[in-house]
């Protein structure tokens, strides 16, 4: 049974990523960070799938509770076959890097950028050891030409740094049957985070092309299709998930 360790997995979109899994028949560690009640009711919502399923607690911008996230997954199933980055902490004020707290940069970079790192010393050995491993990261829209990005500076400078770093270990795994991917959600906010595609096409949105908003289930049918065995030819690449926003003439559209 292939196992997938998926961070931040018990809302929002992970928590998708996650339902995603177990109905395909893995085995998952999720992730979480502190709310112990939302556990609780997914125990409860995913009891079928318990006999394949742990939880473990932990705050990936401290090493060591990713290298306890880790033990915890080998431990209990023996095997990484999916690394799932949808952790990434986030600062919604909106401020100028020089009011940026040195915590709040701290913040920003290892839970989006170092964190990724410690997860990759840990689990490439094991997918190496297996000939098999797929690794997904999240990006922004554009992560990959890396614009400015006002008032998130701390963000998108790990974010964009984490673009290179994916494309990077894309290369350097490939002969270990490793591949590695990042997926660029568009603006999918609040209940979309959690709601299924059927749900969303009930719902108008004016700002997207193809008329309706993004959700946690279209996220999470792209990754499940990029860890797929025979996916394996599509690595290095940023994936761009936003109903064709990301594709829009910003200038020509503002008209004449």
């Amino acid at each position: 049974m292939r196992h997938a360790v998926i961070t931040a997995g018990t809302k929002g979109l992970g928590r998708k990523v996650t339902e995603e899994f177990l109905k395909k028949g893995c085995s998952v560690t999720v992730n979480y960070r502190c709310d112990k009640a939302r556990v609780e009711e997914l125990k409860s919502e995913w009891k079928p799938y318990l006999e394949c399923i742990q939880f473990v607690q932990g705050d990936i911008t401290k090493k060591e509770d990713i290298t306890n996230i880790f033990n915890q997954a080998m431990n209990r199933f023996g095997r990484i076959d999916y690394l799932i980055n949808n952790a990434g902490p986030y600062i919604f004020e909106r401020k100028k890097l020089v009011d940026y707290k040195d915590y709040e940069w701290n913040e920003m970079i290892d839970g989006n950028l170092s964190s990724v790192f410690h997860f990759l010393k840990l689990t490439i050995p094991i997918m190496r050891k297996q000939n098999f491993g797929r690794i997904i990261t999240y990006g922004f829209q554009d992560a990959e030409s890396a614009p400015g990005w006002m008032y998130r500076a701390a963000f998108s400078a790990a974010k964009v740094g984490l673009v290179s770093l994916t494309k990077s270990i894309a290369l350097e795994e490939a002969e270990f049957g490793i591949t590695a991917n990042m997926v660029c959600p568009g603006d999918i906010t609040g209940e979309m985070k959690e709601a299924t595609i059927t749900q969303a096409r009930t719902r108008n949105d004016p700002e997207t092309p193809i008329g309706r908003p993004g959700t946690g289930e279209d996220i999470a049918r792209i990754i499940a299709f990029l860890c797929e065995e025979n996916s394996d030819f599509i690595t290095g690449s940023v994936i761009s998930a936003s109903g064709g926003v990301n594709v829009v003439n910003k200038i020509g559209s503002r008209g004449k």
